[in-house]
């Protein structure tokens, strides 16, 4: 069976693509803004100029602007991620195919931890509204045509591959760089705000879970479990040998979210999805990825 990735060449798409590549034949659209090629080397799967250019059962769609950063910069990322959803869904609609689409947990952002998947969405971003619209257009595409897809709202994902995404990497991956560099980590604001971090093996696990299940919906991806920035950082220097304090600077960015905490009752009961790496488990399994590979 084949199977699309877009964004198959990123941090979270990449190693989807390792994963499935031992069992299915696999096609990577990619149009390597934050994506590499090097995060393929080694990996059976061919890439693609355009992904119509393949006729799949299952397309995973990863590859949209993936964080608010790039959004503030640049607000026609919002067209680029709506332009680039609409096309791998009517190529699902032509193809009759199962999409997996990843979506965010920054959806939440103005309710109350730990966040539910019926909960209202607030507008606070122009990350948000560019997933919100995929997720209200994949009910288009359901209602209409009656194309099955399921949306994960990933919380804050952290493993392999993630440094090479520069300054959009996951606060965990340039904390522990930093520190394992004998350098300060800058946290903005007192280091209390929290994420539920999650490592990348357990969301591509929710990934190819989710492309079983027959219905259209959403689900969360997280661990259950929120942790501060503070956190972070002690666990890194205890597990690097290191004592390292961070910088703490004022915190620019309006809206900011403060805790994240994922509801995960939902996943567990219907997709029976439940994160096998704990904080510290998965930081330090992460840990070991790095020192073998920190120059690649």
């Amino acid at each position: 069976m084949e199977v699309l990735v877009t964004g198959g060449a990123g941090f979270i798409g990449s190693n989807l693509v390792e994963k499935l590549a031992k069992r299915h034949e696999v096609a990577v659209f990619d149009t390597f803004h934050t994506g590499k090629k090097e995060n393929l080397r080694g990996i059976k799967c061919r890439i693609l100029k355009r992904p119509e250019a393949v006729r799949p059962k299952i397309i995973f769609h990863l590859g949209m602007p993936s964080s608010s950063p790039m959004y503030r910069e640049n607000r026609y990322k919002l067209l680029e991620c709506l332009e680039v959803s609409i096309r791998v869904f009517e190529l699902a609609r032509k193809t009759d195919s199962k999409i997996v689409y990843a979506s965010t947990s920054s959806l939440y952002n103005g309710n109350k931890p730990p966040f539910k998947e019926d909960m209202p969405v607030i507008p606070t971003d122009f990350y948000t509204e560019g997933r919100y619209w995929v997720e209200r257009l994949a009910k288009v595409y359901d209602s209409l045509y009656g194309l099955r897809s399921v949306g994960l709202r990933l919380f804050s994902v952290y493993g392999p591959r993630d440094a090479r995404k520069g300054r959009y990497a996951n606060i965990i991956t340039q904390f522990a760089l930093e520190i394992m560099r004998g350098r300060r980590p800058v946290i903005y604001g007192n280091g209390r705000q929290t994420r539920d971090f999650i490592h990348v093996e357990d969301v591509v696990r929710a990934f190819i879970l989710a492309s079983k299940y027959p219905k259209t919906d959403i689900f969360n991806v997280g661990t259950g479990e929120e942790h501060s920035f503070n956190d972070v950082v002690r666990l890194l220097n205890r597990l690097l040998g290191k004592n390292i304090k961070p910088v703490y600077k004022p915190n620019p960015i309006r809206n900011y979210v403060k805790r994240t905490l994922a509801d995960m009752r939902k996943a567990r009961r219907l997709l029976g999805f439940k994160a096998r790496y704990g904080f510290e488990d998965g930081i330090k399994r992460y840990l070991e990825w790095l020192k073998k590979n920190l120059n690649t």
